[in-house]
């Protein structure tokens, strides 16, 4: 696995992740969610724009970054924590799409 370096310290909570590699997971993410962007409707694409964590996953999280943040992850919470990660990319990820989508349909 690559190392972090001074220029590339490594991400708090993604154990061996660095920004290059999380960069790279995205790209991929990106290119294998695209076909599922093609699937949008204006509706379906505005609902996913208003997607968010409730408020228990909100504060877990928060709890999680924290201990984190402070070097006191046990190996199932982080674990946990870089599902929450993950997930939060994905979501991100199709969000970004959503809102492209909604862009064209209105300059059209």
């Amino acid at each position: 696995m690559r190392q972090a370096t001074e220029k590339e310290p490594r991400r708090p909570g993604i154990s061996g992740y660095t920004p290059a590699m999380n960069r790279d997971a995205a790209s991929v993410l990106d290119q294998l969610l695209d076909p599922v962007s093609r699937c949008f409707s204006p509706e379906g694409a505005r609902a996913l724009l208003e997607v968010r964590a409730d408020a228990t996953a909100q504060v877990r999280v928060a709890e999680l970054a924290e201990k984190c943040n402070e070097g006191r992850l046990t190996a199932e919470e982080r674990r946990e924590y870089e599902t929450y990660v993950h997930v939060g990319n994905l979501i991100a990820i199709l969000q970004a799409k959503a809102r492209l989508f909604l862009k064209q349909q209105a300059a059209s």
